[in-house]
């Protein structure tokens, strides 16, 4: 937890990723810019097969741009994180929004965030910033191709995906990130979503409850979801949102469009910021 003059309770200053301890796991952590005591921190959610590897040079580029500190968290089962039981529970975008997340960010000593989530990792920045922990610690939600509810779309994508990793080229790219967490982090994620269970999950409900602004960044040629989802959050949301579409961008529009991407992100947060 917080020490109680408000300084994280572990080194994780720079960029070499450092482990913090959370639900008894060892989670991977890598910190860009200033501490949580000088700046807002934007903490970053990957997706479904992401880690703190994938996400590249962009929250460092981002934490310049801003002046914000930025917090890479791989959740467990993923990068250099502790592994986890499979099958997950289909909750487990839920398990992480309400209590993972809060305690990464007490332990981080984080007072004042800005949550950049993508895709899952979007989903998870929802949900949490729907609970009273939230408050008044989060100020924002960045979400790349976030969902909300399950579209065909989604599953025909994570189907094909299913099938590159048993027999194309997914397994051995995604292992360079992952390692001996490649399978944990793959069927963790690939065999909740083909799920038949999961055709019911919907997070709808929580969004009354996210107050502060949002700001969602869809490709429109993303496989794993439409606008649909877009329109969901705009319409339920409880406080200010703003889209930006990107025409010629799939599902990672920090790598697809980054520059589009970056500088709309630094923008909102600036906005919100002052800085």
């Amino acid at each position: 937890m917080e020490s109680p003059d408000h300084r994280p309770a572990v080194s994780l200053f720079g960029a070499s990723p450092a482990t913090v301890v959370a639900g008894g796991r060892r989670i991977e952590i890598a910190w860009h810019g200033p501490g949580p005591a000088d700046a807002p921190t934007l903490v970053f959610l990957h997706d479904g097969i992401g880690c703190v590897a994938t996400w590249r040079d962009f929250p460092a580029a981002l934490a310049r741009e801003t002046g914000c500190g930025a917090l890479v968290y791989s959740r467990a089962g993923y990068g250099g994180s502790d592994p986890v039981s499979l099958p997950r529970p289909l909750t487990y975008m839920h398990d992480e929004g309400f209590d993972a997340l809060p305690e990464i960010l007490d332990t981080a000593g984080v007072r004042t965030a800005f949550l950049v989530g993508h895709s899952d990792g979007g989903s998870i920045a929802l949900l949490h910033a729907s609970t009273p922990r939230a408050h008044p610690r989060v100020h924002g939600l960045l979400l790349e191709a976030p969902h909300v509810f399950v579209e065909d779309t989604t599953i025909r994508a994570i189907e094909n995906a299913r099938d590159e990793f048993v027999g194309g080229g997914l397994r051995a790219k995604l292992q360079r990130h992952h390692g001996a967490n490649v399978d944990c982090a793959f069927w963790g994620w690939n065999l909740a979503w083909l799920n038949p269970g999961f055709r019911e999950w919907n997070i709808e409900k929580y969004l009354p409850a996210v107050t502060v602004p949002v700001l969602t960044v869809q490709g429109l040629d993303d496989p794993y979801g439409t606008l649909l989802q877009v329109d969901a959050i705009e319409r339920q949301c409880g406080g200010p949102t703003s889209r930006h579409i990107l025409e010629g961008c799939r599902h990672r529009p920090h790598r697809d469009r980054r520059e589009s991407t970056l500088t709309a992100m630094a923008a909102f947060v600036r906005e919100i910021s002052g800085r």
